[in-house]
């Protein structure tokens, strides 16, 4: 995906951008319709292995397609962004 967001943005610029988002655990249980929905449980455990205290909703991915499309990201082209809160950056190891 990073070699084809990579030349997608040569080949297209600087007309059009490409990015890739690469997101890490987004929690999606409640979007599914409701007689589908489960409840999951999601330990404390499971929030704390995130630098930011709590894995993702969707709403996170979402603002940051919306913010890649506005013009403030205008310069932002063959990008790969990680929406993890912060979890590829803390290292977690098994004892």
């Amino acid at each position: 995906m990073l070699a084809l967001t990579h030349s997608l943005a040569a080949s297209l610029g600087p007309k059009i951008r490409v990015n890739a988002i690469s997101p890490g655990w987004i929690d999606v249980s409640q979007w599914k319709k409701k007689k589908e929905r489960k409840f999951i449980h999601i330990s404390y455990v499971d929030h704390e292995q995130h630098l930011v205290g709590r894995i993702g909703k969707p709403e996170d991915i979402a603002k940051t397609c919306l913010f890649l499309t506005s013009e403030d990201a205008s310069f932002i082209t063959g990008s790969n962004i990680i929406i993890d809160g912060g979890m590829t950056v803390k290292m977690i190891y098994e004892e």
